[in-house]
């Protein structure tokens, strides 16, 4: 059977029409050699919904740079921090100007030529669906016409259409609409390199506004492995998902932006525990101070969480050997007689340990009004409509690395030995490292989330072990010491050795081989977030010499007192790559009263010897290849029936 024809004769059905055939093969060839379009990365967003808003709306400062660009030489320094207010935040500034017949003219003007500029490296196709549906046509008009300079004619029949719209009290809505469309255009596609979730208080209105764009794609991290893990059915990653939301003061993400009940849980907390020192929540700054009540609760519901979370690990441990993770079996070094933990052959006095509640001849198994909670929190988890819809876009949008336009993004690291090579894991008869590794964990994570009432099924314990194990790319150490840095005083037992990738990165032949074993060019990079760049103390986020670019700078306010910056971002545009480093975000109202962006610095990290085009690019590839088919298509039209 000839499998080429078969193929062109369905292809033939959506191409009617051999001019329509010979059109769109022109059109993906003139596509082809457009430049590249902005790629946009980010990384450790936890939950700073504020933060992230801003860095979308601005272009991580791409938006100023046009507008310098375009109105340079014709307007002021601050006419031109005024307009870019007013692309980020139409509806704020707009409540504090005068908003007559002048104000609508000379900023829907500015604006239009704005979009149009923003837009002229695109087809009109694209820049056609960047744009408010309901103002399309008309913008369209617009976005053809008008200029800077143009004739008598030309010039009345925009301001035709300018002063209808504001006629028909149209004008203030068409700003909102330009200001997303601006923002859209300057960026076409979102990275988000790991961890949307934890410690910060809004990680579902980034999930929200995330399911908004039109190109975005996650590479999970090891928080979202934990909210994903519960949605999937393990209460392990379930009852750790609680406890950091209560360490940080931020159950009203499981409250009320999920609807998750957390009333039996914490009367269970507060009837059975009492406040003790090393529990004292965080303190949430987008909360203000908590009361000693509110305090006195959290700590109370993160002690009955730890204690339900080590006798969970505990148990799965036991039951996978092939997790080589029998070391942190902490509750079998508990000597109940003399009320000691050992470490490394070490005996420790535990501080405010709740003895009573581990049975000390079975110290992991459950009560019955403990597995009584952790099913129906469970089932809380499970049955969140919200909850579900954004882990389903993680699920969809996301894994756990992607290969872009020649860089390897992913969120923690490649397990490595010290010497360089690939650190595997055996599992299953078989041993996996590298590349093989990851996709095998990729494999598993979506095993479990289409098994969700499996509660301790292989796949379902390895979302755990994606938290914590030495092999996990997505944690990246030698031990999570949760249970020494509540129990035990003695700060050298708390210390989590970093896998040997974290000193290797700066090896630019590690760099390299780790991109050749993804099938990647010498010429691309690793980017990478999950471990704060302390800026502040003189670290360098551009490591062997510009292969691998580490992108988390803080976006979580827990973080920035390390830091000293606010989070980073990555620009890769036609041009090259740019990082760009951000001052801490305070609030909408700040910024526009301020009427500055919250930028510190750009740092040119790369400079592409000519411009990059599409057709050098994923899509290009994909494009070339859709081209390709229609050519032949095109050759073979006749003898198709």
């Amino acid at each position: 059977m000839d499998y080429e024809k078969k193929y062109l004769q369905l292809l033939k059905e959506k191409y009617t029409t051999k001019a329509a055939v010979l059109t769109e093969i022109i059109n993906l060839e003139a596509i082809l050699h457009l430049p590249k379009g902005t790629e946009h990365f980010v990384s450790d967003l936890h939950g700073e919904y504020g933060a992230f808003q801003h860095i979308l709306r601005t272009g991580s400062g791409a938006i100023k740079e046009k507008i310098n660009e375009l109105f340079g030489e014709n307007l002021t320094p601050e006419k031109r921090n005024q307009l870019a207010m007013l692309v980020y935040y139409p509806e704020e500034v707009m409540k504090q100007e005068t908003l007559d017949e002048e104000f609508f003219k000379d900023n829907l003007e500015k604006m239009i030529l704005l979009t149009r500029y923003c837009g002229k490296k695109y087809s009109r196709s694209k820049v056609r669906k960047a744009l408010p549906e309901k103002y399309a046509y008309i913008l369209e008009e617009l976005l053809t016409e008008i200029k800077k300079e143009a004739s008598e004619q030309k010039n009345g029949y925009c301001q035709a259409i300018v002063e209808k719209i504001i006629c028909l009290g149209q004008a203030e809505d068409l700003i909102i609409g330009l200001g997303k469309t601006i923002s859209r255009l300057v960026v076409d596609q979102l990275h988000v390199v790991g961890d949307i979730y934890d410690r910060g208080p809004a990680p579902d209105k980034i999930m929200d506004a995330l399911k908004m764009l039109p190109a975005v794609d996650i590479q999970w991290g090891n928080h979202d492995i934990n909210w994903m893990g519960a949605v999937a059915g393990s209460p392990l990653s379930m009852i750790n998902v609680v406890r950091i939301c209560a360490r940080y003061d931020n159950l009203e993400i499981l409250e009320e932006s999920y609807g998750i009940n957390l009333r039996p849980l914490l009367e269970y907390a507060t009837g059975q525990f009492t406040p003790t020192e090393n529990f004292a929540p965080k303190n949430n700054p987008d909360h203000g101070e908590l009361t000693v009540h509110e305090a006195d609760t959290l700590n109370c519901l993160q002690q009955a969480c730890a204690v339900l979370q080590f006798k969970l690990e505990d148990a799965l441990i036991a039951r996978r050997p092939e997790f080589q993770l029998d070391q942190r079996r902490v509750l079998a070094q508990l000597d109940f007689s003399q009320q000691t933990y050992t470490f490394a052959d070490k005996k420790y006095q535990l501080t405010d340990f709740p003895w009573s509640h581990f049975d000390e001849n079975q110290p992991n198994l459950l009560n019955a009004e403990e597995e009584k909670i952790l099913q129906q929190l469970l089932k809380a988890f499970q049955h969140s409509p919200r909850l579900k819809q954004h882990t389903d876009f993680l699920m969809d949008k996301g894994g756990m690395y992607l290969c872009y336009n020649e860089n390897l993004l992913l969120h923690g690291c490649i397990p490595l030995h010290e010497n360089g090579d690939f650190k595997a894991l055996h599992l299953k008869e078989k041993s996996y490292a590298g590349k093989e590794l990851l996709d095998f964990y990729e494999e598993q994570v979506r095993t479990a989330y289409k098994i969700p009432t499996e509660t301790q099924n292989f796949a379902t314990d390895l979302l755990w072990y994606l938290w914590c194990g030495e092999c996990s790319s997505l944690f990246g150490k030698l031990a999570m010491t949760t249970f020494e840095r509540y129990y035990v005083d003695d700060t050298t037992c708390q210390i989590e050795e970093k896998n040997a990738y974290y000193r290797l990165r700066n090896e630019e032949k590690v760099a390299t081989d780790i991109l050749r074993c993804f099938g990647l060019a010498s010429s691309g990079h690793i980017i990478n977030g999950h471990t704060p760049v302390k800026e502040k103390r003189g670290e360098d986020p551009v490591k062997a010499h510009g292969k691998v670019l580490v992108i988390d700078g803080g976006f979580a306010k827990s973080y920035q007192e390390k830091t000293g910056i606010a989070g980073y971002t990555l620009v890769f545009n036609s041009f090259g790559l740019q990082l760009v480093s951000h001052l801490a975000f305070t609030s909408v109202a700040e910024v526009v009263k301020a009427s500055q962006d919250v930028l510190s610095t750009r740092r040119l990290v790369e400079e592409v010897p000519h411009r990059l085009l599409i057709k050098e690019t994923n899509i290009g590839k994909k494009l070339q290849a859709d081209k390709e088919q229609l050519e032949r298509l095109f050759d073979r039209w006749g003898e198709l029936s």
